[in-house]
């Protein structure tokens, strides 16, 4: 059988809480809209989707 792999992004007692962030971008080569993901700090998101 196959073994699934599992990435966590929270470890031991010490570690931040990371957060998926997917945020949508209007491409500067054409007109269309682009994703843009990013894996950050929790506190973080805030300020990134306000720019």
């Amino acid at each position: 059988m196959a073994k699934k792999v599992v990435a966590t992004l929270q470890g031991g007692a010490g570690s931040k809480k990371m957060t998926k962030v997917v945020k949508m971008v209007k491409s500067t080569k054409s007109d269309s809209y682009v994703f843009d993901e990013k894996v950050m700090n929790a506190d973080e998101v805030d300020s990134y989707l306000k720019k």
